[in-house]
């Protein structure tokens, strides 16, 4: 069974949890790799460094020790996380995003923003840290060294 995604601008698709991301366009590649709560907030935890399951279990209220041991096996299969061995009597591990893992902070920073812009309460956004000003994401052309605009970004391709 599939994870229907509706029509929009990535087109209509159905994302088979047991099928190879390879085959997927990229948003339903993302989507099969990091695509539920629990997974994005596992991933959020470990940007601030290695982590214990123990200290995941706190850091993730409400996440039963079997999601997370299920959503870590998943991660370390999308090569997202990494589990090191710290003792081999008893067999324990610390858990770490690789470089394809800590990749995702832009993506997880612009998802915040866009949760705390629609959340319905008062969020202040993320500010500059030299000015103040609140910061903005923008698609920017390296080649042209300009941000393109709204027209410009309709016409982007995923695939």
């Amino acid at each position: 069974m599939g994870v229907p995604k509706g029509p929009g601008p990535f087109g209509t698709a159905t994302i088979p949890h047991a099928m190879d991301a390879t085959s997927l366009d990229p948003l339903a590649a993302a989507l099969a790799a990091v695509g539920d709560r629990w997974t994005l907030l596992t991933v959020a935890a470990l940007l601030d460094g290695p982590r214990r399951f123990g200290a995941l279990q706190e850091e993730l209220p409400g996440i039963a020790p079997n999601v997370l041991s299920e959503r870590l096996r998943r991660l370390e299969r999308a090569r997202l996380v990494v589990a090191q061995p710290y003792s081999e009597r008893p067999p324990r591990v610390v858990y770490e995003l690789t470089a394809s893992g800590h990749e995702l902070a832009g993506a997880l920073r612009l998802l915040a923003d866009w949760g705390s812009r629609h959340a319905g309460g008062e969020v202040d956004p993320p500010r500059h840290s030299v000015c103040g000003t609140p910061l903005e994401a923008r698609w920017w052309c390296p080649t042209c060294e300009a941000p393109t605009d709204g027209d410009e970004s309709d016409d982007l391709r995923f695939a």
